[in-house]
């Protein structure tokens, strides 16, 4: 059923997320404590460059093949040898160019990292068509088990690297042998196999919709990733290191829910596409249950930062500690940016897709350049301010074909804010006026918020709060009778 399908693949998606930034987060946490911010900033300032590489390899025909329902192999050969192209062009244009890049930041070893990182580029052109099938069918426990190895192994070659004085190499590596097992281990187990086929209507019926996509996630990722461009150029790799640093730590509950939420919901909502007030419906919990979630995180996130950035990393990334308590604002509205933009591709509507990335983008830029002039702290208040109007601009248009508008949405989520709100405003009262370590002071904080929000939630018998608690029980029953059966 659609209910048992969703709540599966929430699950393994989940397990997949958590192996991907969870795993990548502890071993971030090792590194930052081996090696200096400034080695962290190196990697930031190039990440522009093999972000944008890897949107044209993603260019759309992913989502397309996802929404369309019977995919031939037509399909998928064609889209395999584009994506193949792409890679090796975007490779080589990266390897001539990074002599200038290095010129540009005004740091000569940016060259050879670039060269050797380039090759993400082409592994993640032969990956690609894999992912898409798996997703496709919901099918997650795959890709989380290949998550976890791959994080794993090449956490211990990163962490070996740096503990032998390889510095920022050990980044490169860690990067470069995460996406080599994870390719290797996807061809090896998933089925599928390229066919010497090109289909020229294949391709024009799948760019007919992934083009527009195409450019709404260059647009998106080069805004996404400019301001390691500008925090690079205009101040220092350690500044970077510290903003990097600070992002990872916000992006471990808003880009894991936002991976989940958005791999899970695209393929499952575009089944049931022609029937809209089922759609509605269950487009409804979706945004109130993951809204309830990010909310709780995410402040709670910004209530601990300070504690959580000394225990974890150490003082010299004190420095961070503002820019993650900002930065969970500008994060904990992602997934609903996720959530209702997947409703615009649900719909067809990737041409819409482009018009709203461009006016967001064209808002951004002012922000970037009162960043230069004023300072990070002051562009990631920009960022915040964005957030918000793109909210009203994505969820306007994608409520329309189904009847669900921003203020019914905003209506929805209103009570999981403020929850989370005088959590999050307790916790750090808590943590203010205690005189313990750091360590003591991260324990008594996360307690305390766990407590605030499970005994709010059974006393008022907050809706979002029971409907989560209910998925879960219901999946663990589950499991208890299948394994029940299995010792029948």
């Amino acid at each position: 059923s659609l209910k048992q399908k969703t709540i599966s693949g929430l699950l393994w998606s989940f397990i997949d997320n958590f192996a991907n930034l969870g795993l990548n987060f502890i071993i971030g946490i090792i590194l930052a404590r081996l090696l200096t911010p400034e080695e962290f900033g190196l990697i930031g300032m190039i990440t522009i460059f093999i972000a944008i590489s890897n949107s044209f390899i993603n260019s759309g025909f992913g989502s397309a093949l996802i929404r369309k329902k019977n995919c031939s192999q037509h399909d998928y050969s064609t889209v395999f040898y584009f994506n193949l192209a792409v890679g090796i062009i975007f490779y080589f244009l990266l390897f001539f160019s990074s002599h200038a890049i290095g010129n540009f930041f005004n740091k000569p070893q940016l060259e050879n990292i670039l060269k050797v990182l380039g090759f993400l580029i082409i592994i993640e052109s032969l990956t690609m068509i894999q992912r898409t099938i798996l997703t496709k069918r919901v099918d997650f426990k795959l890709q989380a088990r290949i998550s976890v190895i791959s994080s794993v192994a090449s956490g211990i070659i990163a962490i070996f690297m740096a503990y032998r004085g390889f510095g920022v190499w050990s980044l490169v590596a860690l990067q470069l042998s995460r996406q080599a097992i994870t390719s290797f281990l996807l061809w090896l187990w998933n089925n599928w196999k390229p066919r010497l086929i090109f289909s020229i209507e294949s391709f024009k019926e799948l760019f007919s919709f992934g083009s527009k996509l195409l450019v709404s996630g260059l647009i998106d990722t080069i805004f996404r990733n400019i301001y390691y461009l500008v925090i690079g150029k205009f101040f220092s790799a350690q500044d970077l290191g510290f903003y990097t640093r600070a992002q990872a730590f916000s992006n471990l509950p808003s880009q894991n829910l936002n991976g989940i939420i958005s791999r899970v919901s695209y393929p499952v909502l575009a089944d049931i596409q022609d029937d809209i007030p089922r759609l509605r419906m269950n487009y409804q919990k979706l945004i109130q249950s993951t809204m309830f979630i990010t909310f709780t995180l995410m402040l709670g996130m910004a209530a601990v930062a300070k504690p959580m950035v000394l225990t974890l990393i150490g003082e010299k990334w004190l420095p961070s500690v503002v820019y993650l308590q900002m930065l969970c604002f500008v994060g904990m509205f992602y997934p609903l940016h996720a959530l209702n933009l997947n409703m615009l591709k649900i719909e067809g509507r990737s041409d819409l897709f482009l018009k709203l990335e461009i006016i967001k983008k064209v808002l951004a830029v002012p922000v970037i350049v009162v960043g230069i002039f004023w300072g990070i702290k002051i562009m990631i208040a920009g960022m915040i301010m964005n957030s918000m109007i793109a909210y009203f601009l994505n969820s306007y248009w994608s409520g329309r074909h189904i009847g669900y508008s921003s203020w019914q949405q905003i209506k929805d989520i209103s009570p999981s804010f403020i929850l989370a709100l005088f959590m999050g405003g307790t916790v750090f009262l808590v943590g203010y006026f205690l005189p313990f370590s750091p360590l003591w002071k991260l324990i008594i904080q996360i307690i305390t918020g766990a407590v605030i929000v499970f005994i709010s939630s059974e006393l008022i018998g907050f809706r979002d709060y029971f409907f989560i608690k209910n998925l879960a029980l219901e999946k663990i029953h589950s499991v208890k009778i299948l394994n029940n059966g299995k010792e029948k």
